[in-house]
């Protein structure tokens, strides 16, 4: 597993008040997207230590068929179990056919995370193929960008957005208007 971590944390009395991760599979491969991506850890780096966890994605086939396909997301589950079987996590599987909230509605729901006492908060993006059944059971909500279909590296940007957003509104910041 790839792990970036911004280097700055938000801290108050020397101790970090959050983490957030972004459990991911895969490698972004473009430049744009890295860019991107970059620039929105640098922003949330100013409130909660914020890392990009990538794990390998699974190979597969040219044309997949859904047993095999079904097989790629167990393993891509089984190398993300270690960062989402903490105690203290609040996990949100990013899935199309999860929840949609607003980015106010996101923020509170990050909030209300950290007041019940979750030190972390994992974004967890699954492959082009989704996620396996078994990350979307272990999570505390199942959420989802949009009714439309994104690709995976954008979904990345987009949820890098929103946290950096949901934490300027928690922070009184003026990003969001």
């Amino acid at each position: 597993s790839f792990i970036h971590s911004t280097n700055r944390n938000y801290r108050h009395g020397g101790d970090v008040l959050m983490n957030i991760n972004i459990v991911c599979v895969g490698r972004l491969k473009e430049d744009y997207w890295r860019d991107a991506c970059a620039e929105y850890a640098k922003r949330c780096g100013a409130y909660v230590n914020f890392k990009v966890i990538e794990v390998a994605e699974a190979r597969l086939s040219d044309k997949p068929g859904e047993k095999e396909i079904s097989l790629s997301l167990d393993v891509e589950a089984k190398l993300m179990q270690p960062y989402l079987n903490q105690r203290s996590t609040f996990n949100i599987a990013m899935c199309i056919e999860g929840k949609q909230l607003s980015s106010v509605e996101l923020a509170d729901t990050m909030e209300q995370a950290a007041l019940r006492g979750y030190g972390t908060i994992n974004f967890i993006i699954g492959s082009s193929f989704g996620l396996a059944e078994s990350v979307k059971r272990c999570s505390n909500l199942c959420l989802s960008i949009s009714k439309m279909t994104l690709p995976h590296q954008l979904a990345r940007v987009v949820v890098s957005e929103q946290i950096y957003r949901a934490l300027s509104i928690n922070n009184n910041g003026k990003y969001h208007k």
